[in-house]
């Protein structure tokens, strides 16, 4: 379309949005998490995550300036530091983080430092505000995959930026695409991002996600496993030592996560089923992955009410299992610091652990002791 024509078609579509949505909008719901992306113009950005299922809600905006609550002139005078942007609420037990943002890649251009397209200057940057460690592992790891996909022949310049305040735009700039349809494709067309999305991304694999592919979880040499334990683990693990009550890591831990086997890795304890004892070790009412712990009744313990558990493919000595644990199980897994390693919920897809995720969504994790 010519230049002309799609500025006429801007200027009388962009005259008109001078004030903010004073409207409420309903809470999303319980679970849902926050991706926050730029990548030019905001009407494109949101129509892409428009119907696409696990997505919530997709709210155009501003954000990474210095001016609160700014208005479209403000932010599109260049002076403002802010960012035209998009929030993007999903539920990530239907679509998760590094798919949230294989849909943005595929709908900019990541090489362009000035701008996107027709669209030039600051606020029309592209860039992925990211909300926490696990966000920015995630952020990195999706940015290097497009960065080694050779797609390109310059530089990827999408910036890596903390999540700050994010500003909701006038109303008239919510789904655009969805009320003056049109306009919108015209403005798509012209603007010479539908050109390229077209030529540049059709027929491109799923970008990798950060995550780890699944892991073997194997046994090390013994020599390995003295190089990377600390003596004492390597006592509890390989020699079925215990350490003493309450002084080891992990009995007062109160942080969402979960617990993995220090000498191969496996998932074995979640700190949802996690609960004080009073036994001064860290003590749990059941395993997160039952076929990774596995007990061991060699010396018929079990008709004592207890026997020891070891992991099923390190083999290492967990501590054993109790039957006066609280219900819903009746049982308590009284395991030895030293076996294992705490991964925090926000680390969780970064370390390869992903599939474990959505049980930490921020309405279910287990508070801090006050």
């Amino acid at each position: 379309m010519p230049r002309l024509t799609l500025a006429l078609t801007l200027g009388l579509v962009l005259g008109a949005c001078s004030t903010a949505d004073s409207g409420t909008k309903p809470s999303p719901p319980a679970g849902t998490q926050t991706a926050i992306v730029a990548g030019g113009c905001f009407w494109c950005i949101e129509s892409a995550f428009d119907d696409v299922p696990g997505v919530v809600s997709a709210t155009s905006g501003y954000t990474g300036g210095h001016v609160p609550n700014p208005t479209y002139e403000q932010v599109s005078s260049h002076e403002t530091g802010h960012y035209e942007a998009v929030e993007v609420k999903f539920d990530p037990r239907k679509i998760t983080y590094a798919q949230v943002l294989d849909i943005f890649w595929r709908h900019i251009d990541p090489t362009d430092p000035e701008g996107q397209f027709a669209d030039r200057g600051s606020n029309y940057r592209t860039a992925i505000f990211v909300g926490d460690a696990g966000q920015r592992a995630i952020a990195e790891a999706s940015k290097k995959a497009v960065e080694d996909s050779h797609w390109f022949d310059k530089p990827i310049v999408t910036q890596i930026l903390p999540a700050g305040p994010f500003y909701p735009a006038e109303e008239p700039h919510q789904k655009y695409c969805k009320k003056h349809p049109e306009s919108f494709h015209a403005y798509e067309e012209g603007s010479g991002r539908g050109p390229y999305i077209e030529k540049t991304w059709k027929g491109k694999p799923a970008i990798a996600p950060p995550q780890a592919k699944p892991q073997a979880y194997t046994k090390p040499s013994d020599d390995e496993i003295k190089k990377r334990l600390t003596p004492l683990q390597y006592e509890v693990t390989q020699h079925g030592a215990t350490e003493m009550a309450f002084h080891n890591e992990f009995w007062n831990n109160h942080d969402a996560g979960i617990y993995v086997d220090v000498v191969s890795g496996e998932p074995l304890f979640s700190s949802k089923d996690k609960f004080d004892s009073g036994t001064g070790w860290p003590s749990f009412t059941k395993p997160l992955a039952p076929a990774n712990v596995l007990e061991q009744d060699a010396t018929g313990l079990k008709t004592a009410g207890y026997v020891e558990v070891h992991s099923k493919n390190a083999g290492s000595h967990l501590g054993h299992v109790f039957d006066d644990g609280p219900q819903p199980t009746g049982l308590r897994y009284c395991i030895d610091s030293a076996s294992l390693r705490f991964i925090p919920a926000a680390k969780l897809q970064a370390e390869g652990y992903g599939e474990f995720a959505a049980q930490f969504a921020p309405d279910q994790r287990t508070p801090k002791a006050p």
